[in-house]
């Protein structure tokens, strides 16, 4: 059954991490339905929404809009009666800079409605084949970046967080990947040994992946001249060792000898 988008309501939708065919099914329903497409025509494909729209559908790169022109694109369209989508890379409720565009309806009285999309961490860790919260290894990620023109809130330093040795997914840094890689070790918790990938445009036809360590990912990068769509991704989860260790960790979830709310343990003895 397709989503049905209400008249006069702004979709703020994740296109997902590049390719066209990663969009959700509800996000992809809501685009055939819009009348106008607002896309960050920088960082989404430019094939996602002209695939999707309709015939008679108005769509609008933003990478050289400010806020009060695509606020203004909106306002109109919604007084209208019309649907609009507005397309943002990945999974609009990170970095996505929605906050202000919804503060600017609210003022408005104008409706909304957040459609979630794949995140590049995510399509990161599948790409890789690698699961970022392995039992006794690591059971927490954090998404962060390094400060920039953004500052940084207190107590979210890369160093701070580095700390507690968790998966993390640090978003808009690699043009700072020495000093990532230098507040990265301060913390205390990783080392010059653990596995990092730096995933450029990743799920894109031109997808390239570099695998490393904090020893020598900063040369790596500097090499390759990656300076935006670049995803860093730090974690004991990522050595490939995990996965060929006869003493590996492994979920209770699927355990024989584990009871849980849909499966008694087998205490059987016998080996299936």
């Amino acid at each position: 059954m397709m989503y049905a988008a209400v008249p006069g309501t702004v979709y703020f939708i994740g296109a997902g991490p590049g390719a066209p065919d990663l969009i959700t099914v509800r996000g992809r329903d809501l685009l055939t339905q819009a009348d106008l497409i607002l896309y960050a025509d920088s960082l989404v494909d430019d094939a996602l929404p002209a695939a999707c729209a309709r015939p008679d559908a108005q769509i609008i790169g933003t990478a050289d809009m400010h806020l009060e022109q695509i606020i203004a694109l909106m306002s109109d369209a919604a007084h209208a009666g019309k649907v609009i989508a507005r397309l943002h890379s990945g999974d609009p409720s990170l970095y996505g800079a929605i906050h202000e565009q919804m503060a600017a309806l609210d003022e408005r009285g104008i409706p909304y409605e957040i459609v979630p999309g794949v995140t590049a961490a995510f399509a990161a860790a599948a790409r890789l084949g690698v699961e970022l919260t392995v039992p006794e290894v690591v059971q927490t990620i954090i998404f962060t970046r390094a400060a920039g023109r953004t500052p940084m809130p207190p107590r979210e330093e890369l160093q701070r967080l580095a700390a507690h040795g968790a998966s993390l997914a640090i978003y808009l840094s690699v043009t700072r990947m020495q000093r990532v890689v230098d507040e990265l070790l301060a913390g205390g918790a990783y080392t010059r040994e653990t596995p990092v990938v730096v995933l450029h445009r990743v799920t894109w036809p031109d997808e390239t992946i570099i695998q490393g360590t904090l020893g020598d990912i900063a040369a790596k990068v500097r090499a390759a001249g990656f300076t935006r769509q670049a995803l860093i991704l730090v974690s004991p989860a990522l050595d490939p060792a995990l996965k060929r260790s006869p003493q590996r960790a492994a979920s209770r979830l699927y355990d024989r000898t584990y009871t849980h709310r849909f499966r008694r343990a087998d205490q059987s003895g016998d080996q299936a």
